[in-house]
């Protein structure tokens, strides 16, 4: 079976995973803003594999990770996604939508709406002939928090977790539960226009993704699946459309250029 190093730069953190045929390893959690070449170095095996497939949204770490790994398959809209794209500018879609629109199609079928939940939460759509056709961006829960902690004298910031009640009874209550309540009515709103403007008369799959997906999806019937690894699941399928097995001569190549 074919080996892939899966990595997947987003703002706040980068997931690195090894997949060996259809199962992914255990995924690294590394801090994208301090990423370093040397931070692979952590990860067992980085090397000893037959391809690296890369998803990226901050330009200056793809460099980072190319200077490792030079020959990496990097996600983008000319490679074989296994879906159709109809969209304006093909070029202008984050390369972690288009890895999260290419693992729903594969593991969980269309059409869809796959809601990624991290620094900001993005509503992707995939048509009922399995095209990405657009989505939405809204600020992330994290980068909502975080923005009232920052901009008010007294408001402290606030560790996210499930409300015990709407109500609260002090301030940290009280922000936590407007935090968790309101934004599950902002995702639900969302959900809610997107479907009654684009599937009329089907339901699509509802999936959620990402940092916040399950405390979110928590108790609540707005989604019909939460994979935390959609990405990294998309990242291998396109990987496996895209990339062949390096030689040994071109293992040993890599790795020497690597490390120097």
């Amino acid at each position: 079976m074919r080996r892939f190093l899966l990595i997947d730069i987003s703002n706040s953190f980068t997931k690195v995973a090894l997949a060996r045929g259809d199962r992914i390893g255990r995924v690294h959690r590394l801090l994208t803003p301090s990423l370093s070449a040397k931070d692979f170095d952590k990860i067992p095996s980085s090397f000893d594999v037959d391809a690296v497939v890369l998803s990226s949204v901050v330009p200056k770490k793809t460099s980072v990770v190319l200077k490792r790994f030079p020959r990496a398959c990097v996600i983008g809209p000319h490679l074989d996604l296994g879906i159709g794209i109809d969209y304006p500018n093909p070029a202008a879609i984050g390369a972690d939508r288009l890895a999260n629109a290419a693992g729903c199609v594969a593991h969980h079928g269309f059409p869809a709406i796959v809601v990624d939940f991290g620094t900001a939460v993005t509503f992707d759509v995939i048509s009922p002939n399995a095209s990405y056709i657009g989505g939405v961006i809204a600020p992330g829960l994290g980068a909502m928090t975080n923005y009232l902690h920052d901009r008010t004298a007294l408001l402290p910031l606030i560790r996210l977790r499930e409300p015990c009640c709407v109500v609260g009874r002090s301030t940290k209550d009280a922000m936590l539960s407007g935090a968790i309540y309101g934004y599950r009515g902002l995702v639900g709103n969302i959900l809610e226009k997107i479907q009654a403007e684009t599937f009329p008369n089907t339901r699509p799959h509802l999936i959620a993704t990402g940092g916040d997906a399950e405390l979110l999806a928590s108790g609540e019937s707005l989604f019909d699946i939460v994979d935390p690894f959609l990405t990294l699941r998309g990242l291998l399928v396109i990987g496996k459309k895209n990339t062949s097995p390096l030689s040994k001569a071109e293992c040993a190549s890599t790795d020497r250029r690597a490390r120097r």
